[in-house]
């Protein structure tokens, strides 16, 4: 089972210049004091600048993260995220997106990120 079966992330729209997925709050993904976890955030904003760096290199390589900052600026007990990817920078070796995360239907933003992800070598 890969991470997006595992918490149930589904893609709702993939390219380099800009990735959606969304995730459902469950108890699965929150602390055991009913809020969602921090590291979910990092888990949807690396995904979804993964899927948009894979989605701009050639098949010969693969977009693995090196570096993640993330804000939490609002607590989350239930609902739907979206996380939004969109780059800040496309190069050869280093890819840099912006990851904007909120509630489905709310645009206050819940947690703000920004991934930075290099290119290696796909694995054979």
């Amino acid at each position: 089972m890969n991470i997006l079966e595992n918490f149930g992330i589904k893609i709702q729209h993939l390219d380099p210049q800009k990735t959606e997925i969304t995730m459902a709050v469950t108890d699965r993904t929150k602390q055991p004091y009913g809020l969602l976890h921090g590291g979910m955030n990092s888990v949807l904003a690396e995904t979804a600048a993964s899927l948009a760096a894979n989605a701009y290199l050639p098949e010969e390589k693969v977009a693995v993260g090196v570096n993640i900052e993330t804000h939490h600026l609002k607590a989350v007990t239930g609902g739907e995220l979206s996380a939004q990817a969109t780059p800040l920078h496309l190069g050869q070796r280093l890819m840099v997106y912006q990851v904007a995360i909120h509630l489905v239907g709310n645009p206050e933003l819940t947690s703000m990120s920004t991934v930075t992800l290099t290119a290696q070598p796909a694995p054979k």
